[in-house]
């Protein structure tokens, strides 16, 4: 991957962490007393929602950062890179849950249906990415054995020589 790229994906996730700071301490505070005539739990279950959403997303931002870094130094075809790839995966699982939970709490309301279904099809299209991180894990666990493989190859040739 070039220079360029990883730049512009590191900037790309710097705004996007930022933005959700920004969500974490002016938004949710002002969407937690807009919602002041509501019930309070489902003040406190959609705040909460939206709060473990943002949440999500930063986990998932610092993971692909640190994969980032590992493509830029060489070292990404390490065992020890599956630990990130298992956060993102887990966290993306999380955001479709998150995303189930919501459409299943405002159901019942007054929010029009189709609402509720696009939000349930947020969350399938989440779970959906979740298992297209699972292939790519597979992907890369194949790489790292081709990379061993191919370093044995190379070892035992210059033995050989």
């Amino acid at each position: 991957m070039r220079n360029g790229t990883i730049l512009a994906l590191r900037i790309g996730i710097a705004l996007a962490l930022a933005g959700s700071l920004v969500v974490q301490v002016m938004i949710l505070p002002a969407v937690w007393r807009d919602l002041e005539g509501e019930a309070l739990w489902g003040r406190i279950a959609f705040v909460g929602i939206a709060a473990l959403g943002v949440l999500t997303m930063q986990v998932f931002a610092v993971s692909v950062w640190v994969l980032l870094t590992r493509v830029r130094r060489g070292s990404i075809f390490q065992d020890s890179s599956f630990r990130y790839v298992d956060v993102i995966i887990g966290a993306i699982t999380v955001a479709a849950a998150l995303a189930f939970a919501l459409a299943a709490l405002l159901a019942p309301g007054e929010i029009a249906p189709g609402v509720v279904g696009l939000i349930a099809g947020a969350g399938l299209v989440l779970a959906g990415f979740a298992l297209l991180v699972v292939v790519m894990k597979a992907l890369l666990r194949q790489a790292i054995e081709r990379d061993a493989e191919a370093r044995t190859l190379r070892d035992e040739l210059g033995e050989v020589i």
